[in-house]
């Protein structure tokens, strides 16, 4: 009888956390669908396991649609001035100090890439599961706010021997992630915090371009 009732509890919660799962997934799929552009503030911190180091970069992300795909500008800020865009299949990294422009062709891996780049951001929840083992965490409240948080395991082995496994906190209200902590399987870590979020308001067509110089030197590690 008591494991009958074990086995029993144990079904109820796990219906319950698939249950929780969906209403988030749905909710992402609610913004996705409407979704146009999105702008915050963020934190990052990369931690290094062996040095047990952290390093810290803050600024502004911004996203958009355009057609059927995402553009992703970082205009970061400190502790030095750096822009990142991602468009047309390429990512590229200007660093005024030193005046270059560095580029990485994402190519076939644009999909992996562009994966990661929207999750919590303009993707639709059910897509997750392509991609991703997904479990419901429950509930956490950061700063005052609720999240759902959620846990991904990538199916794609190649995408494991990068991030182990990769946290999300969900708000349910609106549909996007505040918070997301990317695991390496050497135990190193980056975690991204999220505030100021604005959905769906314009931004100008120039925070999507690279404000360089006559000057700037253009690299490609890739050839």
């Amino acid at each position: 009888m008591a494991f009958a009732l074990t086995a029993l509890a144990s079904a109820q919660t796990a219906a319950s956390s698939q249950s929780d799962l969906e209403k988030v997934l749905d909710r992402l799929d609610q913004t996705a669908a409407n979704f146009h552009t999105t702008e915050a503030a963020f934190v990052w911190n990369q931690y290094q396991k062996v040095v047990d180091e952290s390093d810290q970069q803050k600024g502004r992300v911004y996203f958009r649609r355009i057609d059927k795909e995402i553009q992703m500008a970082a205009d970061i800020a400190e502790p030095d001035k750096k822009y990142v865009l991602f468009t047309d299949n390429r990512i590229e990294l200007y660093q005024p100090k030193i005046d270059q422009v560095t580029v990485y062709n994402t190519g076939k891996n644009r999909a992996d890439f562009e994966s990661f780049l929207v999750l919590g951001f303009g993707g639709r929840g059910h897509d997750l599961a392509k991609s991703f083992d997904v479990k419901y965490m429950g509930t956490e409240n950061l700063g005052g706010l609720d999240t759902a948080k959620l846990d991904l395991v990538p199916k794609s082995e190649k995408v494991r021997n990068n991030f182990a496994h990769i946290v999300l906190w969900i708000d349910p209200a609106r549909g996007v992630s505040v918070q997301q902590q990317l695991f390496e399987p050497s135990g190193d870590y980056r975690l991204a915090k999220y505030s100021e979020i604005k959905i769906n308001e314009k931004i100008q067509d120039s925070v999507f371009k690279l404000k360089t110089t006559g000057k700037t030197k253009t690299v490609s590690p890739q050839g």
